[in-house]
Formats: structure tokens, sequence, C-alpha cells
């Protein structure tokens, strides 16, 4: 089983608000005050949060804040609103080749320039080093039309569609190229693009998908413990595949 555990553990709170993007002021539980949070997540975090809803927080050392915003529930579903811990696991599943459409390969190196961007993670393997995939990772965060389904973006992303650009590109040039999304909302075995929130990065997504670039989902299963790496999720490009 590859998982992440939370140390130190995550301490249970309240969201009194979220604002300028990276800032939440939580009250935490126990009648222990309120603090303010660093919010990694500079989404909309449309449904994957509510003011006065149940969130998680955990001390951090070093940086302006004392804090750092992890988990949120919605709906009883929790989600990890935390993308830096998505690629952590992926790393660790990648190194345990635990994702079987990405296994095999040797070398597992962390971010990796291509054109103007850089992605998250090469993969290298064969003689001379000469066969390698660029892999990007997107955490899905967004409830869709029904329980199972999650949606991405949750806002406009011009980068996101940089990046799905710059995978076409290095696929044109002979490389494997995949974009990996990991969806870490409990209890989401689908995921789509959320057309009407950015048509312009749906349509990145399927012209990428005709491409030949590979579009992969897994579950990211969150708990107040940790992350564990999860089962494969469907994703349907919808209209336009």
């Amino acid at each position: 089983m590859i998982a992440l555990s939370y140390q130190p553990p995550l301490v249970e709170g309240r969201l009194v608000s979220r604002y300028q993007r990276f800032f939440a002021d939580v009250e935490l539980a126990g009648g222990l005050g309120t603090v303010t949070a660093h919010c990694p997540n500079p989404g909309s975090m449309a449904s994957c949060m509510e003011v006065g809803g149940r969130v998680w927080v955990q001390r951090k050392t070093g940086g302006k804040l004392d804090w750092g915003w992890e988990l949120a529930e919605v709906g009883g579903a929790l989600i990890s609103v935390n993308p830096t811990r998505s690629n952590a696991l992926v790393a660790a599943a990648l190194e345990a080749n635990a994702i079987p459409e990405l296994s095999g390969y040797g070398k597992v190196r962390r971010e990796a320039d291509a054109g103007e961007s850089r992605l998250d993670f090469l993969l290298i393997k064969g003689a001379k080093n000469k066969e390698r995939c660029f892999v990007e990772v997107k955490t899905v965060t967004m409830a869709g039309a029904t329980a199972d389904l999650a949606i991405f973006p949750d806002s406009v992303t011009e980068r996101g569609v940089r990046h799905l650009d710059e995978l076409r590109a290095l696929r044109k040039q002979g490389f494997r190229t995949a974009l990996l999304f990991v969806i870490a909302r409990g209890g989401c075995t689908r995921m789509a693009p959320a057309d009407a929130i950015d048509p312009a990065y749906a349509t990145a997504l399927r012209t990428a998908a005709k491409a030949g670039v590979e579009i992969l989902a897994y579950q990211c299963v969150p708990t107040l413990a940790g992350l564990t790496w999860g089962a494969k999720a469907a994703v349907e490009l919808g209209k336009g595949k």
C-alpha cells in the first residue's frame, strides 16, 4: 500500500473564511482559538470548502504562517486541498511501480523543463536513457453532477492549457507524454473536464488526447491519518472525444 501519513497529526477546526487565495482563518476545536493557515490551493475551491464547515490543519515549521490547511469535509466527503501532497503521493507510487501504465522506468525525476513550462515528472529507461516519458499531475477536488463524479478545473487555468500544449508538443517530437489526474475527493470514481467553467481547457484536453497524450486518473483516498494511493478512475472526455 502506498500511503503518506500526516506528521505532525492534523488538528480539527471550522473554516471561518478563506481570502486572498492563500489564507484561511480557522477556529480550532476545543476552544483553542482562531489561527490563520496557509491555503495551498490556488483555485476557486468551489465545492470543496464551506464557511463553518469542518477542516483540518497542520502545524508547520518554517514559513510565514504556523499552520497549513490540509483537509476539508463537504457533504460527508473528505477532500485533500493540498496539491503538493498529491505530487508526493504520485512520486511514491511511481517509485513503487504502483501505476501500471507508468511502470518499468528505472529513473524518476521531479520537475522537467518543457518549453516555457516545468512538468512534474520525467521518467527514463532504456539504452542510454533514451526512452522518456513526461508526466504532468493535476489534483482534482471539485464535485460534479453526481456524487461519484469529479471535474477539473474549478477555475480558468491558462497555466493548465499551457501544460497541455507542452505535452502535445513533446508527443509530436516522439516522446511519450501523460497527464495524470489525482482525484483527491473521497467517493469519486470518475472524472471529466469542467466545460462550463473553462471550455478552453476542456478543448485543449480533448485535443491533447487526440494527439496521443495519455490521459490517466487515479484516486487519492484522504483520511485523517494520511493519504493512500487508490484505484484507477474513469476519464470521461465527453463531447468531442
